[in-house]
């Protein structure tokens, strides 16, 4: 996942891009074509196996399906190059939808949205600021799509699982720990959005909210920083929990390999982490994914951009009534979960789906 205010490091991986010039990667499509261009500039770099990737996903769907051409532009983590490679990527004529994400880069797409009106810009995970009280958006944005999400309700989903598998002592060789654990990048709304409402979950479901331990990653790579994940996550299965939800993006990936040793487990976040991880005792520690469907979010205002029904200069907000956030229910998942308790989930989610249960949020 990729929030706060630290960009996620470029790996290498099967979704990586080639990179061009000193600033960071890009891929295009064919200069040439008549077709709608959409440019995904990313403070950051492809291969967190969450949060970006999903975008990319959900974009490349859009290229094939809907007959748009896609490039992509990695920043890669030296925020000092950020602005700049905005400005870039805006002032180019090779697009004609540039697309961003996070609220690192509000401020950026504020700027720079004023000052090309012709074109369209699409916001991610956090909206701009319409008003234009905070030196941005000199035109309300009216230029801007925004789209955020309820994370929350994905949080809500992961702690009244995590409960009953922990109360039902389901999940072999945890049966004497009680503990649960949450490891965030670093403590900002959107992170605590998704705390807050793991916590709401968890207690739902009967449990304790001292039995969830919460730590952050910090520093300053807060969401790329394996390392620091695997040593927190280790001290948290030491200190008895029987599994651990990283939310913190490439940080994350030490709560893996901390699983593996300790035997334990964790749930996935914003991607179906069992499918991108490819070590195979790692992928056997996911549970379950939490998803924060940012690929479906940005196919879907492809699809209405197309019908010009997108809305531009507002901001939208989904969740798991529009299927934008929910959790992976896979063979995997019913192997390791019991009937009676993914009937439960299913329950919850389908309460919270209607509006007859409401997560608490941290905004």
């Amino acid at each position: 996942m990729r929030y706060g205010r630290s960009a996620a490091l470029a790996v290498t991986g099967m979704l990586a891009l080639t990179a061009c010039g000193g600033s960071g990667g890009e891929k295009s499509g064919d200069a040439s074509s008549d077709k709608l261009r959409i440019k995904l500039v990313i403070n950051g770099g492809l291969g967190d196996k969450s949060f970006f990737d999903s975008a990319y996903e959900g974009l490349k769907k859009v290229e094939k399906d809907l007959d748009y051409d896609l490039k992509v532009v990695e920043l890669g983590s030296d925020r000092t190059k950020w602005e700049p490679g905005f400005e870039d990527a805006a002032s180019a004529d090779d697009y004609d939808i540039l697309a961003a994400g996070t609220f690192e880069v509000t401020e950026y797409i504020g700027e720079l949205a004023p000052q090309f009106p012709d074109k369209k810009f699409w916001l991610f995970d956090a909206p701009v600021d319409y008003s234009g009280k905070n030196g941005t958006c000199s035109n309300k944005c009216e230029n801007v799509y925004s789209v955020t999400f309820k994370q929350n309700e994905g949080g809500y989903l992961a702690g009244f699982l995590a409960e009953k598998l922990v109360a039902a002592k389901a999940l072999k060789g945890t049966g004497s720990q009680k503990k649960v654990g949450v490891i965030g990048g670093v403590k900002i709304p959107i992170i605590e959005d998704f705390v807050v409402g793991f916590k709401a979950g968890f207690k739902a479901a009967g449990g304790k909210n001292s039995d969830v331990l919460v730590q952050y990653v910090g520093g300053d790579k807060p969401f790329g920083d394996p390392a620091k994940g695997k040593e927190i996550s280790t001290a948290m299965y030491g200190q008895g929990a029987a599994l651990v939800w990283p939310v913190a993006g490439l940080s994350g990936l030490g709560t893996f390999e901390s699983a593996v040793a300790a035997k334990r487990y964790t749930f996935g976040v914003d991607s179906d982490q069992y499918q991108t991880l490819t070590d195979q005792a790692q992928k056997d520690t996911v549970v379950t994914s939490i998803l924060k469907n940012v690929g479906t979010a940005l196919y879907k205002a492809a699809r209405a951009d197309q019908k010009d029904s997108l809305k531009y200069g507002a901001v939208d907000t989904v969740g798991l009534a529009d299927d934008a956030v929910g959790y992976v229910n896979d063979d995997h998942f019913m192997e390791l979960v019991p009937e009676t308790i993914r009937t439960e989930v299913q329950e919850a989610a389908d309460k919270v789906r209607s509006g007859s249960v409401t997560v608490p949020s941290a905004f």
